[in-house]
C-alpha cells in the first residue's frame, strides 16, 4: 500500500515559494502543482471542511470559523466536533474501498470524535475554579499521555496568542513523525498553522516574512525527507493565501448607532446581548455573517450594510446558493470586505466599558474572530513583568485576568476570507498527482477528489 502525508502549510500561496523557501520550491518542481481556486469564505475551517467531503459550504454547513446559533441565541466559534461537519468524510470514503485504512488528523480541525483512526488537536482543560489548563486531546485518548512524556508539553501559548511562533508547528510537525513511526497511518493529515499567524501580525510582504518562510520550509523539509525514507508519498496543500489589508470595519458599531444592538451592563463591561440584538455581525477575517433577528428591518440593514466604507459586497437572498453558502448558519446575508479591508467584531464605543474579555486571548467568547490577540498591549510599559505578575498570581490560586491585548485594529497587517483578485494570492496542491487541470486551477471542492485519487492508487 502506498502511504500518503498531505502537508497543510496554511497560509502559503505561489507568491511565497521563492529564494526563502528552497525545500518547498524544490518539492514542487519535482511534481505536479496547481492553484486552488479559494473556498468561500476562504477561512480555516471551511476550506477544510471542504477539501475533506468536496461539498459546498451550503452543503457541509461550515459556513465559516464561527456563527451564531438562533435556538441558543449565542454565537459558537472554534467548535471541534467533528459532527458539525456534514457529509462523508474523505477518509470515510478510502476506508470503504479498503478496510484496513487509517487516517492520522493531525491539528486539522473537527478533529474531536471524528471517524479517523487516530488524532491530535488543541484542547485546554477548564477547572471548576475558572482556571485554564493547556492540553491536547486525542484518539485514542491514551496517546495524550505517550505524546507528552516522548516530545514533552504541546506550546499552546506558541499557537495562538501574542506568543504565536513557530514552535508550535515544529511540535505538531514532531507529532506527526512520532504517530508515523507507531501507527504507520495509511494517510497522515499534518497541519502547519505558522505563516497563518505571523503574517497576520507582520504582513505578507515585509522583510520580516522571508524569516518566518525560512522557518517553516526548514520543518517542511525535515517532514518531506522523514517520509520519503518511510516510502510515504507526500502532497503539499495550503488553505489560503494572506493578502495586505490596512483597514479595520466595524459593522457591530455601524449597527449600534442605528440603534440595533442591544448592550447589557455586567460589572461596569458593556457585554453585547446577541438573542436580543435586533442585527448584528459576526466577524470573521474579511467576511461577516449579518444575522436579523427583527425581519421588518432587513432591508434597512441590507442597504446600510452595503454602504459602509470598505465593504466590496453584500451577498442576499438568491446569491446565497449560487455563492454555496446557503445555509441556515449563514444567516440573512453574508458582507465580504474590499481587498485592503477586514471586519473586527467590536461593537463598543469608549473602550473603558470594553467587555473585560476584549483584553484577553479568548477565542471562545468573543463574537467574532479577533487577530488583535497576536499583539501586546504597546502601551504596557514592561508587558513581560505584567505577563509574569499574571501568571504567578494564578499559580497563587487568584482569579485575575491576563488583560495584555490592545484594542487597536490597526495593528493587523495580513488577512484573507475574500477571494484574491491576485491569482498568485491563492493557495495551492502539489504532488504526485496525475489528474491536474492544464490550465493549472482547481476549484476548492475538487481537491477532494484529487487526494482520493492519490490516496487510493495504493488501495485498488
Amino acid at each position: 500500500m502506498q502511504r500518503t502525508a498531505v502537508i497543510n502549510i496554511v497560509g502559503l500561496s505561489q507568491r511565497l515559494i521563492g529564494k526563502d523557501t528552497p525545500n518547498i520550491k524544490g518539492f514542487i518542481k519535482a511534481n505536479s502543482c496547481c492553484l486552488v481556486e479559494p473556498a468561500f469564505p476562504a477561512v480555516t475551517c471551511t476550506a477544510q471542511a471542504t477539501y475533506l467531503t468536496g461539498k459546498l459550504p451550503g452543503e457541509h454547513g461550515v459556513v465559516a470559523n464561527g456563527w451564531y446559533d438562533s435556538s441558543l441565541a449565542e454565537h459558537q466559534f472554534w467548535r471541534q466536533s467533528n459532527h458539525l461537519v456534514e457529509g462523508v468524510k474523505l477518509w470515510e470514503v478510502l476506508r470503504d474501498r479498503h478496510p484496513e485504512f487509517t487516517c492520522a488528523k493531525l491539528f486539522w480541525w473537527f478533529n474531536m470524535y471524528s471517524s479517523a483512526d487516530f488524532s491530535i488537536t488543541p484542547r485546554p482543560i477548564y477547572p471548576a475554579d475558572g482556571s485554564k489548563v493547556f492540553d491536547i486531546y486525542t484518539s485514542p485518548m491514551s496517546m495524550r499521555e505517550e505524546l507528552k512524556a516522548d516530545l514533552g508539553n504541546f506550546p499552546f501559548p506558541a499557537f495562538w496568542g501574542p506568543a504565536a511562533g513557530i514552535s508550535s508547528s515544529r511540535w505538531i510537525a514532531d507529532s506527526a513523525m512520532w504517530v508515523e513511526k507507531r501507527h504507520q497511518p495509511s494517510l497522515s493529515l499534518v497541519y502547519l498553522p505558522h505563516l497563518d499567524y505571523c503574517l497576520q501580525k507582520i504582513g505578507p510582504d515585509t522583510p520580516e516574512a522571508g524569516v518566518e518562510l525560512r522557518r517553516i520550509d526548514r520543518i517542511f523539509g525535515e517532514l518531506l525527507a522523514f517520509f520519503q525514507q518511510r516510502n510515504v508519498n507526500v502532497a503539499v496543500l495550503s488553505e489560503y493565501g494572506i493578502t495586505p489589508v490596512h483597514r479595520p470595519v466595524h459593522l457591530n458599531r455601524v449597527f449600534r448607532e442605528r440603534g440595533w444592538i442591544a448592550i447589557k451592563d455586567e460589572l461596569g463591561h458593556e457585554m453585547i446581548d446577541l438573542g436580543a440584538s435586533r442585527a448584528f455581525a459576526v466577524a470573521d477575517h474579511q467576511v461577516a455573517h449579518v444575522y436579523v433577528n427583527d425581519k421588518e428591518i432587513a432591508g434597512e440593514v441590507l442597504a446600510v450594510t452595503q454602504s459602509v466604507e470598505g465593504v466590496d459586497e453584500v451577498i442576499a437572498e438568491e446569491k446565497l446558493e449560487s455563492a454555496g453558502i446557503d445555509h441556515w448558519r449563514s444567516g440573512d446575508f453574508v458582507a465580504v470586505a474590499d481587498a485592503d479591508s477586514w471586519f473586527t467584531y467590536y461593537y463598543w464605543e469608549d473602550d473603558g466599558v470594553a467587555p473585560d474579555y476584549a483584553r484577553c486571548v479568548d477565542i471562545h467568547r468573543k463574537p467574532g474572530y479577533d487577530p488583535v490577540e497576536l499583539f501586546l498591549d504597546p502601551e504596557i510599559r514592561f508587558p513581560r513583568l505584567k505577563v509574569g505578575m499574571r501568571l504567578a498570581a494564578k499559580k497563587l490560586g487568584l482569579r485575575t485576568l491576563m488583560d495584555v491585548i490592545p484594542l487597536d485594529a490597526g495593528l493587523v497587517k495580513g488577512s484573507h476570507g475574500r477571494e484574491p483578485e491576485d491569482k498568485m494570492d491563492w493557495p495551492i496542491l502539489a504532488g504526485g498527482f496525475n489528474g491536474l487541470p492544464s490550465h493549472g486551477e482547481l476549484p476548492a471542492t475538487e481537491v477532494f477528489g484529487q487526494l482520493l485519487e492519490l490516496c487510493s492508487e495504493g488501495v485498488k
